[in-house]
């Protein structure tokens, strides 16, 4: 589901941005295109800022997963620039938190001995799954930013899942974003992006 398969053949200076997520960074349901990672890349192109953007995302995928492809993209792209969009399918999953904080760490470190600068992307989960469990779930990701030095962006969904009628945003299954919310996504990420690029 990458736009640039090839290692990127970049001019010198010219940032990489690697994304690395789930099914919410790969389109899932939606016509190409229509993303926000897609969006992202025209938002690049209206702000006249030359960047190449490697989409690495996978429909379904993991903290476990991203950490063990990581490797391999930050070889074959060496970007500048990591966003990583993962843990949504871990708190789907019930899957210990410790874990999903450990992976979120590990990739983040990777990234940064790599040379490349780390932004984390915040999922939040329904409160049926407890509200101690929801809550943690929620801080991993600023309090790993924290720890790491690293960007953070809390809630992906701001403006999507949390307004008075959120399921209109949704797809039938209830958990991936219609096209229609996916510009309010990049406007939650783009603000954090833009910095890490100054």
């Amino acid at each position: 589901m990458a736009w640039s398969q090839a290692p990127a053949a970049k001019a010198a200076g010219t940032p990489v941005i690697l994304v690395l997520g789930d099914s919410l960074s790969a389109e899932y349901g939606l016509a190409r295109g229509t993303g926000w990672v897609a969006l992202l890349e025209k938002k690049l192109a209206q702000e006249k800022l030359s960047a190449t953007v490697v989409n690495a995302s996978v429909s379904g995928d993991t903290t476990a997963g991203g950490r063990s492809r990581l490797p391999a993209l930050l070889a074959q792209h060496r970007p500048t620039h990591v966003v990583i969009e993962l843990g949504g399918n871990d708190a789907l999953r019930g899957l210990p938190l410790k874990n999903t904080e450990d992976n979120l760490v590990w990739m983040t470190e990777a990234a940064q001995k790599a040379g490349a600068k780390v932004l984390l992307v915040g999922m939040q989960v329904p409160p049926n799954y407890g509200t101690d469990y929801a809550t943690r779930f929620a801080n991993l990701f600023t309090s790993v930013a924290q720890a790491r030095k690293a960007a953070v962006v809390p809630f992906l969904l701001k403006g999507v899942a949390d307004g008075p009628d959120p399921t209109r945003l949704f797809q039938a299954d209830r958990i991936h974003p219609r096209a229609e919310a996916h510009p309010q996504m990049l406007a939650n990420v783009w603000p954090e992006l833009q910095k890490l690029l100054r």
